[in-house]
């Protein structure tokens, strides 16, 4: 359609959106669904928090901010830095955005230009390609298959970096994966950064809180200070303080880029919601008890979600460090025809007739960049999980 900008052709619809609206499209039909799709908390955001936004709102909190955040949330997102990861930053070096997408958005519309390549490791969470497109860049996907428990190795690294790269894109624990790189494998990926003075790094840092057992989070920055004038810190409250719908993200780096990216906010949202930031503000400065159980929950539910599906037949589901997802592998399943005479050529197919067959929706892995996978995400209840799983069992078993 010629009234609309050539910039549609270059990216597409969020594929975990769509499963998810599909899935309530069923649900409103009257049929029993499974929606395994959403990256989202299933519980309440706590208590303290939503009474600082009414708190807030009785206050008159309601009118605009300082475009890229309030005074308070930057000096606090400042300590959380310091007190957790380490890092030093000033308010001004702090940019507050309408969630954790918004940032990453915000940067590489101030940085890149038509040429620029921006490095994403495969499988990779479905907005970062087309972000780095609506930003005129080039994404350089590149691969990190289960042989290396979805984890990037310096060779991989180096070998992607051309004259180009303006940006390498870090996110652990991994959104598909929940795969978490260890200290020492981010020591390994920063020692080739060094060698690339020209690349810049984006660290998703969304899932820090949510890893398991003695699992210690790190972030670039932290590891190597060599790289912090060079690296943007991102995160934000909306996994880990179950407040997706709050929509607040933040990001520490350089002062030059902090002002480019409010330069960016300044013209489309300008700032993020009032509230949501007082809200934010007592997430980051209030209790922080309810953050170790939530982890023990996740922790109990992977651990359900990996044995049942490594029990399904043609089904490999490595069990990952954090975040709320596992990536299975399907390659048993590809060739195969399912009970409802579906011939599953590759993982969309996979996911299609396990949503119209059982009621089970998940995402299909060609949407992350990796095949054959499919993505499931496990922040619901144990017994929604259970009989999930159990569905996914005898749609696997009945393959021929």
């Amino acid at each position: 359609m010629a009234f609309l900008s050539d910039t549609l052709a270059r990216v597409k619809p969020s594929p975990t959106i769509a499963v998810t609206t599909k899935a309530q499209e069923l649900k409103a039909a009257g049929r029993d669904v499974i929606g395994l799709g959403a990256g989202e908390p299933d519980f309440d955001t706590p208590l303290n928090i939503r009474e600082a936004a009414k708190r807030a709102i009785d206050a008159g909190k309601t009118r605009y901010t300082a475009v890229d955040g309030i005074p308070e949330l930057k000096k606090a997102i400042c300590a959380k830095f310091l007190n957790e990861n380490g890092l030093t930053y000033a308010p001004n070096q702090i940019t507050v955005g309408t969630g954790g997408k918004q940032i990453l958005y915000n940067a590489l519309m101030a940085t890149c230009n038509p040429g620029d390549e921006v490095i994403i490791p495969a499988p990779y969470w479905v907005s970062y390609p087309d972000m780095v497109l609506l930003a005129g860049g080039t994404p350089v996907p590149v691969v990190a298959g289960i042989e290396t428990d979805f984890k990037l190795t310096p060779a991989q690294l180096d070998a992607a970096i051309t004259p180009k790269t303006k940006w390498f894109i870090f996110n652990s624990p991994s959104n598909p994966t929940g795969a978490g790189y260890t200290r020492a494998e981010l020591r390994a990926l920063c020692d080739v950064l060094l060698k690339h003075p020209h690349v810049w790094i984006m660290s998703d840092d969304m899932y820090e809180h949510l890893v398991f057992e003695d699992f210690e989070f790190t972030t670039p920055a932290q590891v190597e200070p060599a790289l912090y004038d060079r690296t943007l810190t991102c995160n934000g409250v909306s996994k880990s303080y179950a407040m997706t719908g709050w929509r607040i993200g933040y990001a520490g780096g350089p002062v030059h880029l902090i002002k480019a990216m409010g330069t960016i906010q300044s013209q489309s949202t300008s700032n993020p919601c009032s509230v949501s930031q007082y809200a934010a503000l007592e997430a980051l400065t209030g209790p922080q008890d309810f953050l170790a159980p939530n982890r023990k929950l996740f922790e109990r539910r992977r651990d359900l979600v990996v044995s049942m599906l490594n029990a399904a037949k043609g089904v490999t589901c490595p069990k990952p460090e954090g975040a709320f997802y596992v990536y299975p592998d399907i390659s048993g399943c590809i060739g195969k025809t399912s009970a409802g005479g579906v011939k599953i050529t590759d993982d969309e197919a996979f996911a299609s007739a396990l949503l119209e067959e059982t009621g089970v929706a998940v995402v299909f892995g060609a949407a992350f960049g990796l095949s054959p996978n499919f993505r499931v995400s496990y922040a619901t209840a144990d017994e929604v999980l259970r009989e999930a799983c159990t569905r996914i069992q005898t749609f696997c078993a009945s393959l021929t």
